[in-house]
């Protein structure tokens, strides 16, 4: 599978965060957005509160100059974070009153966040969804349809 420079790019940092158990929901170095700008807070000054979709006044600036940050737009990186939290089991925005998971760092939990953000960044970038494995099972004539191979 094909891929752009910068969905590779998110995809090794992503994983990598996932295994070294660094991936944490409520911390803006560490939560999905987080690990693709290299585990810097930068982007939480784009919007006012966390896990809104909607861009505040530099937001706005960086959008309208066409900014990227590692090859995402500001508003790109709002849905992405958006996308984690809303799939890791929280109620947007994030507040201490809003509803969160007991565990936020639960491997299942995080799991499911990765599952969907991996799914937006592939569509993003117009490509099939990197975490899809069904084209594994299908067949024809009762033999597969695809090598395992079909993945690289």
């Amino acid at each position: 599978m094909k891929t752009s420079e910068r969905l590779e790019q998110a995809l090794k940092k992503l994983y990598t965060a996932f295994h070294n158990n660094e991936l944490n929901p409520e911390c803006c170095k560490q939560c999905a957005v987080g690990n693709i700008l290299d585990n810097t807070d930068s982007w939480k000054y784009l919007s006012d509160v966390h896990g809104s979709l909607k861009l505040n006044y530099i937001g706005k600036v960086h959008e309208t100059l066409e900014r990227r940050f590692n090859g995402y737009t500001p508003l790109e990186l709002l849905k992405i974070e958006n996308i984690f939290l809303k799939a890791c089991g929280y109620t947007l925005p994030l507040h201490h009153k809003n509803k969160k998971p007991n565990n936020p760092t639960d491997k299942d939990i995080l799991f499911n966040g990765l599952n969907e953000v991996v799914r937006f960044l592939c569509h993003l970038d117009n490509i099939s969804n990197a975490m899809d494995y069904t084209k594994l099972f299908e067949f024809e004539n009762e033999e597969p349809k695809y090598d395992l191979d079909f993945f690289n």
